[in-house]
């Protein structure tokens, strides 16, 4: 059993963090006040739309690499609850982020805003009622809190446990 993850994964793994956290940023402090009616919310759109699908698909990628390759056994940390919840944690970060992407294309798919991104039609005045928006805001809170825990669990275990999980998701021999 290998002592670190694939170095695909490890890849797959950061590219992905840095490639959510700018998208879950620029939807909530770019997007999210800026009024339809305003011509640069397109060009956001776009970027933000253009990422969840590379996001979608890394994430796909992801998925399929794993089943494949060989990975470390379970971390443990004495503490029976953490450890039953760890992997629950990791599937449910798949899946919001699955989630997150699907609710983006019924988004766009729902209220036009697809045509107007890609083919220049008309932007929605609003997304008031339309429940993709709803859920999308919804499963961007989940996600961010979500991977808030990631972070400060991964902090916990490199800072106050020592125990080198963290680099498990590192380049050295595996």
């Amino acid at each position: 059993m290998p002592s670190r993850y694939h170095p695909a994964l490890v890849t797959l793994h950061w590219v992905s963090a840095l490639l959510l956290i700018v998208a879950l940023v620029a939807g909530t402090l770019v997007l999210a006040p800026v009024p339809n009616s305003d011509p640069s919310k397109l060009l956001s759109f776009r970027l933000h739309m253009g990422l969840g699908f590379v996001i979608g698909i890394l994430t796909l990628i992801r998925l399929a690499v794993r089943a494949k390759t060989a990975h470390p056994a379970p971390a443990t940390t004495g503490i029976a609850l953490a450890d039953r919840a760890a992997p629950l944690a990791h599937w449910a970060l798949y899946a919001l982020i699955l989630a997150m992407v699907g609710s983006g294309v019924a988004l766009s798919l729902n209220s036009g805003l697809g045509n107007a991104v890609f083919f220049g039609g008309e932007m929605p005045a609003n997304f008031e009622g339309i429940a993709a928006r709803a859920a999308h805001g919804i499963i961007a809170t989940l996600l961010m809190i979500t991977i808030g825990l990631h972070i400060v669990a991964a902090i916990w275990h490199q800072g106050v446990r020592k125990d080198r999980l963290l680099s498990r998701m590192g380049y050295d021999k595996r």
